[in-house]
């Protein structure tokens, strides 16, 4: 700075002031200097212009005395307990407002008791072989495909049988015996653990005879079988099995007795451990007479294999088995080990699909039904047991791609690179099943509709409301949909999001009139709206 425009600056002295007239900052200008008895002088330079008006200007705050006369005050000691009074007023009005919402909201439904076999689908793997598409079938083997039953989100697997039977012998059956071609006890406890680690659910299938068209042998030895499938639940359980399956019981004399003891063991020594029966009967009263009075046993059938494809016949045989068996948990499939294809045409698997997914009850699947695997796909095969197509290396030479027999969109490996296949359909659905709780164990109301349609509600409490709308028929059908006995938290709106459709061409997440709904033929839609207090 050069000397014409220089400040010319002089000493300003801060004089001691008494204890009590120091100025609020006397502490820390007693403590900048050394912390010396009594202030020492603070010397500033300030400009000229403000030495002369410094004396009478300067400002040392208020002293304790003072501010405690000002607190003191009349119109502070009001403002304080007016501004007190305003606090407590609104902080009661916020928690009365808060009980008033809470006293008036729609109380929450009780959820109901579930078990792990509630909450996904089940998938069977009968021939440990055919599954793996190799030239044996081994324990060890299925354990390196637990990764993809993950991908497929289903609860547990059906494993078997791979006990020791000799063809029509009792005494060269034991259940508590793996048959050497299939692996040890070391591989079977390993795929257990393996399993328990991806919250898989490992089933094992003890029908006896299965080697030979008697499952069950013959009558006379009924008692002999009874008493070695009793041991052999005890060791099953012990080993950590999570459940049994038996099929063919409509062959076993005094089958609902017998399953009623066998489902006392399970249950008895965990309630998390599930029976399955199986039966090629598609008669109802039949089927209602193995079940008898067991509870929590799932009963797979052919009772919707004879539906005749119809959407009234399908609607029919849905609702009349709910009602017979009173609303008691169920299973859905089309037969007791077979093929979907081995029963419905392809053009409606994907219908299928989305029906046994959104029906309330456990959807089961054999291994195949995800992709459309078919019985005949592979010449040579039998019918029974099909080879499962991962990729071409699982097709013999004369079906891989260039034969003409099978393409690689039919294969596991071709459908996963598909987001409209068959396979992701079925992975989709699957989760959807997992996670909504309409559709996890909500409530299940039919609607009526045109002929050759078949729709329904599943809606749980104030969670979002599913719709489903299935067309069996050769033809397309516009839809009108009557909602008159739907309860009024579950009344159908104006308009409905489009979660899926069966079909090419519609687009996922739009928004869809109800009263202008139209469907293609073999069509079916998956269709969400939200829940309205």
């Amino acid at each position: 700075m050069s000397q014409d425009t220089e400040v010319d600056m002089k000493e300003v002295e801060l004089n001691e002031l008494e204890p009590e007239k120091q100025p609020m900052n006397a502490a820390a200008v007693a403590a900048g200097t050394g912390g010396a008895e009594k202030n020492g002088l603070v010397k500033i330079k300030v400009a000229d212009d403000e030495a002369d008006s410094g004396a009478s200007a300067k400002f040392t705050g208020l002293s304790k005395e003072e501010l405690l006369k000002v607190a003191g005050s009349p119109g502070w000691v009001r403002t304080r307990w007016a501004l007190l009074v305003l606090f407590w007023i609104g902080w009661l009005g916020m928690l009365a407002g808060a009980v008033v919402i809470i006293v008036r909201a729609p109380r929450c439904r009780e959820l109901p008791a579930q078990k792990w076999w509630h909450k996904g689908a089940l998938y069977r793997i009968g021939d440990l072989q055919a599954f793996q598409g190799g030239d044996a079938g081994s324990l060890a083997g299925l354990k390196g495909h637990l990764d993809y039953l993950s991908t497929l989100k289903v609860k547990g697997f059906v494993l078997g049988p791979i006990h020791k039977n000799q063809e029509d012998a009792v005494a060269g059956t034991n259940l508590q015996e793996i048959d050497p071609s299939f692996g040890s006890r070391e591989d079977f406890d390993s795929l257990l653990q393996a399993a328990k680690k991806k919250s898989i659910r490992v089933i094992l299938d003890l029908t006896p005879n299965y080697r030979s068209q008697n499952s069950w042998f013959l009558p006379e030895k009924v008692v002999t079988v009874a008493g070695k499938v009793k041991d052999a639940l005890s060791y099953w359980l012990q080993a950590g099995v999570d459940g049994f399956q038996f099929r063919d019981v409509e062959n076993l004399k005094d089958a609902s007795l017998f399953l009623a003891e066998w489902q006392n063991i399970t249950q008895n020594f965990s309630e998390e451990r599930l029976l399955i029966a199986g039966t090629n009967s598609s008669d109802l009263q039949q089927i209602l007479s193995l079940l008898g009075s067991t509870k929590d046993v799932l009963l797979t059938s052919s009772y919707l294999a004879n539906s005749g494809f119809t959407g009234e016949r399908i609607k029919f045989l849905v609702t009349q088995y709910l009602n017979a068996t009173d609303n008691r948990w169920c299973s859905w499939s089309l037969s007791q080990a077979g093929l979907l294809t081995s029963f419905v045409p392809a053009h409606l698997l994907r219908l299928y699909q989305l029906l046994l997914f959104t029906l309330p009850g456990t959807p089961v699947f054999s291994y195949g039904d995800e992709i459309g695997l078919q019985a005949a796909a592979v010449p040579g095969q039998p019918m029974k047991a099909p080879v499962m197509l991962w990729d071409e290396s699982s097709l013999p030479i004369a079906s891989r791609p260039g034969s003409g027999s099978v393409s690689a969109n039919m294969t596991v490996k071709g459908q996963s690179e598909d987001p409209t296949s068959l396979l992701s359909v079925f992975r989709w659905l699957s989760e959807q099943r997992e996670k909504e709780r309409s559709l996890l164990h909500g409530d299940f109301h039919t609607l009526s509709s045109v002929p050759g349609l078949f729709s329904y509600v599943r809606h749980w409490d104030q969670n979002e409301r599913f719709l489903v709308v299935l067309n069996f028929g050769d033809l397309g059908h516009p839809v009108r949909l009557e909602a008159a006995g739907l309860p009024a938290s579950a009344s159908l709106p104006a308009k409905a999001e489009l979660l899926l459709s069966t079909q090419p061409g519609r687009e996922q997440g739009a928004s869809l009139e109800l009263q202008h709904l139209n469907l293609e033929p073999h069509e079916g839609l998956l269709l969400r709206f939200p829940y309205v207090a």
